[in-house]
């Protein structure tokens, strides 16, 4: 019996493209890039380096063959972390030459370096979108919840409220009204809650909830688009308006948390409008 099963398929050869690009990626804005330390630097290395291990993780259990083995349910990790990847490789392409290529403008060696992590950024990026779109669940497809679209809604929650966390953190821009405080108590909740729902469902414990998985979900999602709507509007409102404001012009980073709570309010629409037809129209 082989000790390495070796499937040839498109999704092998899709994840093998995915560590290679995320590898060079973060191995040349490493290497020659000259980034600073901290800030955005380190979130785009942190993305690459990420998707590459837990790539590299998802390679080895199957090519050797050890999904039975796997404390995780191999129904949803291996595509949930291609989410998580494909998210996260996608705003390093976005971030690393925004402030790294058009504000510095490097020449020489150093630019060329850069503008390669930038393109093998978005090379990763297209290959995890690629390994999303062979892996989810098809109609009628039995299949992990993960793989479905609610599942994949859940980890666009949880990574856009992360994006939220650090625009508001640096500067913090919630403490001058209680009405902000409530937007960012919205964020946290919303988030513990979808990423325990993410939890559950890749450790398979989801049996350990006191109510039917289904009725959670359901119960869940009415409550975070009520929760989300309240934030989309109070948040515009009390950093927008000339009474509230503390300072005249509102700051990019401002703007881009309401633009990105909106977002998340739709997400999340979208999620109770999969779940309610999924729990209710089946049944």
């Amino acid at each position: 019996m082989p000790l390495i099963v070796l499937p040839t398929s498109r999704l092998l050869w899709v994840r093998v493209a995915a560590l290679v690009f995320t590898c060079v990626a973060f191995s040349v804005a490493a290497h020659g890039a000259w980034l600073p330390h901290g800030g955005m630097a380190d979130w785009c290395i942190f993305c690459w380096a990420f998707s590459f291990a837990f790539t590299l993780l998802v390679l080895l259990v199957e090519l050797f063959g050890l999904q039975a083995r796997a404390p995780v349910s191999w129904n949803n990790f291996p595509i949930t972390i291609a989410c998580y990847a494909s998210l996260l490789c996608l705003s390093a392409s976005v971030i690393f030459p925004l402030f790294f290529l058009k504000d510095q403008r490097p020449t020489g060696e150093v630019r060329d370096y850069r503008i390669a992590a930038t393109v093998f950024s978005c090379l990763a990026a297209v290959a995890y979108v690629v390994e999303v779109s062979l892996t989810k669940a098809k109609p009628g497809e039995v299949a992990g919840y993960m793989a479905t679209a609610s599942g994949l809604l859940k980890v666009c929650q949880t990574f856009v409220a992360c994006i939220i966390f650090i625009l508001v953190s640096n500067p913090v821009s919630y403490e001058h009204h209680a009405a902000l405080k409530w937007c960012m108590a919205v964020y946290c909740i919303c988030f513990i809650l979808s990423m325990a729902v993410v939890v559950l469902c890749v450790g398979e414990w989801t049996s350990l909830l006191p109510v039917p998985f289904s009725k959670f979900l359901s119960a869940y999602g009415l409550l975070a688009v009520i929760m989300y709507l309240t934030a989309t509007i109070i948040w515009p409102v009390f950093q927008f308006d000339k009474h509230y404001q503390r300072s005249r012009q509102a700051s990019p980073k401002v703007i881009a948390v309401a633009v990105l709570t909106a977002l998340n309010f739709l997400l999340y629409l979208a999620d109770l409008a999969y779940t309610a037809r999924l729990v209710f129209v089946s049944a």
